[in-house]
């Protein structure tokens, strides 16, 4: 019998699967029958969430090419072909562009857009033999608009945009279906870091500081991960089939 959302024994590939909108797809996907690959730097929060989901716990640096052709590899011994991308692996910083050295651009180019160019090739001869395959990409409601003090962030979220577009246009006739959630700023270990960065810069509390991030969503709050993590597995539905191409915000009104 198929499980409840329809992806028993369908095997999920969750880049960043160990924490924040990772860890609650992770969570989403299991309760609906998924196996699951969790692939992140860190192994320990990765074993954390594969031991309450049954999933297998990879450590890969996905900027690394080498390492991710090989974590690809380990996932499909654990789980057979992959049938769900979710491309969630993502790092970001704050700085005036004047003060933006090209590390950082490398570094977070590298993390956020050259490796789900990576993750997709290497997934892609499985989803492509697969029937109802999905990409998921987690860009951010950054790739829509410009984001001052973010230049480089922006500039990833903007061209994951692009690839997830290119993607669906090129492959619209296959069994697979590409799309983008877009969330405004979420209540992850990302945010977390950005409100130590807030308060060491500008001397305010971190209650402060996660307050201030907080008030750029227009509903003044910042995003459940559950609720990003809902709408993923929603497209990975075999309902949502028809989706494709699809650029989803999920930032409580900010960009209306």
């Amino acid at each position: 019998m198929q499980a409840k959302h329809g992806f028993d024994g369908r095997h999920a590939l969750i880049t960043g699967g160990g924490t924040g909108i990772g860890a609650a797809t992770a969570t989403a996907l299991h309760s609906g029958g998924a196996k699951l690959s969790l692939l992140g730097r860190r192994i320990e929060p990765l074993e954390r969430t594969a031991s309450a989901t049954g999933g297998a716990a990879i450590a890969c640096d996905v900027t690394d090419l080498a390492k991710v052709e090989e974590a690809f590899g380990e996932a499909r011994a654990a789980n057979g072909p992959v049938s769900m991308l979710i491309v969630n692996a993502g790092v970001g910083d704050s700085a005036p562009f004047a003060r933006t050295g090209r590390d950082s651009w490398d570094r977070i180019i590298a993390t956020n857009l050259t490796s789900a160019f990576d993750c997709v090739q290497a997934a892609l001869p499985d989803l492509l033999a697969g029937k109802d395959s999905r990409i998921v990409f987690v860009a951010s409601i950054a790739g829509l608009k410009g984001a001052a003090y973010a230049a480089p962030y922006a500039a990833s979220k903007h061209g994951l945009i692009g690839l997830m577009r290119s993607l669906a246009v090129e492959f619209a006739t296959s069994g697979m279906t590409v799309n983008a959630v877009c969330p405004a700023f979420v209540d992850t270990p990302m945010v977390d870091d950005s409100v130590a960065r807030i308060a060491r810069v500008s001397r305010r509390s971190d209650e402060e500081a996660r307050a201030s991030l907080a008030a750029m969503n227009r509903h003044g709050q910042l995003i459940d991960p559950a609720g990003v993590a809902s709408m993923i597995a929603w497209l990975c539905r075999p309902e949502a089939r028809d989706v494709n191409g699809a650029a989803l915000t999920i930032d409580g009104g900010t960009t209306a």
